[in-house]
């Protein structure tokens, strides 16, 4: 499973770190304690300080042997309480990029079978190259089958063309996002883009809103009527024209617009503004998509969490995998044979009542 953070203000936040090349990522933690990395893996990739090729300075590759650093204090402190308590899942990757935070658990006893991590940074913020708007990207592969996930913060704004701006930065994190190809074993899979991976799941505030006034929005959102305000959501609008997304799929939405709240409050932050003030669309800004075949989305819901605001999102999906087993491989998505996703978070009452932390 993977979870997106989305972080505002300082809280929990990395401040970018500006050198000569602009450099828009932190330093990624690509690692389990204990790990079973192998020492004589070895994969193209680049430091902070050398010089990287290409038309961006904002897309960094890191390798996992230049870049097996400690986790934040936060989930290190996190990770060794999990430890003692032998839990049953360990934190195989983590990244942050100013407040785009992506982090990859899996279950202890498959730990071994998770390799090739790979991370990659595309910045789409300021001159299109700082990182407050952009992407991480996680590439992995599990026993024979790869997978990627995406967490992405693009474009905001809610002018007519906006979303265009937002098509743009899809298409470009997709143009520029590159993984280092792995030279072990001549048929092992290597992906190098996003799209050349068997699973993908892309998540995070994808900022596309709803093509209404506010007024209107709020008396839909009021009504609990989803396919009025869907009808007007600008990436269903995008995806249908195939503008962008083209061949990805999303899960139906049944909960209320993410998007925006009153701080530490269940109310829209347009019930609080002055009418002269400006006003901010309720609208599913934040999303999760997914592509590949093998994926099948069991949920797709938001949380309670009121420590921004936006409120998270959630799915739960089960996928098949390829597996070795005696040299000879069997292709789990033609058997009744499939790996669970579980969910990690606690709950009460139903899925509807996760707690994000």
């Amino acid at each position: 499973m993977s979870r997106s953070l989305r972080i505002d203000g300082d809280i929990m936040a990395m401040q970018p770190r500006l050198d000569r090349r602009f450099s828009v990522c932190d330093r990624a933690s690509i690692a389990s304690r204990p790990s079973n990395f192998d020492p004589s893996f070895r994969c193209g990739g680049s430091s902070d300080d050398e010089k990287l090729g290409g038309e961006s300075p904002s897309t960094d590759i890191f390798s996992p042997m230049s870049y097996v650093y400690g986790a934040p204090q936060y989930l290190e402190e996190r990770e060794r309480s999990s430890l003692r308590s032998n839990s049953r899942y360990c934190l195989v990757a983590s990244k942050q990029m100013v407040g785009i935070f992506l982090t990859i658990w899996v279950r202890s006893e498959i730990r071994g079978d998770v390799k090739n991590l790979k991370v990659s940074c595309v910045g789409r913020g300021l001159m299109g190259y700082l990182g407050n708007k952009g992407s991480i990207s996680i590439s992995m592969s599990f026993h024979r089958t790869s997978f990627c996930f995406i967490c992405s913060h693009l474009t905001s704004g809610q002018k007519e063309g906006d979303e265009l701006r937002r098509n743009s930065d899809v298409m470009e994190i997709l143009r520029k996002t590159r993984f280092p190809r792995v030279h072990r074993v001549c048929d092992e899979k290597s992906p190098e883009t996003i799209l050349d991976h068997d699973r993908i799941i892309w998540l995070g505030d994808l900022n596309y809103r709803i093509a209404l006034s506010y007024q209107s929005a709020k008396a839909l959102v009021e009504m609990h009527n989803w396919r009025a305000l869907l009808e007007k959501d600008q990436l269903r609008i995008e995806r249908r024209c195939g503008r962008v997304f083209e061949g990805w799929k999303e899960g139906r939405i049944f909960f209320p617009p993410t998007y925006k709240y009153s701080n530490n409050s269940d109310r829209y932050a347009g019930d609080d503004t002055h009418r002269k003030e400006k006003r901010r669309t309720p609208a599913w800004c934040d999303r999760i998509l997914w592509c590949g075949r093998g994926l099948t989305q069991l949920a797709y819901l938001h949380g309670e969490s009121r420590f921004s605001d936006h409120r998270p999102v959630y799915s739960i999906f089960t996928a098949e995998v390829e597996i070795t087993n005696h040299n000879q491989i069997t292709n789990m998505g033609c058997s009744s044979s499939r790996i669970e996703v579980e969910e990690l978070l606690p709950y009460s009452h139903g899925f509807t009542e996760f707690s994000f932390y």
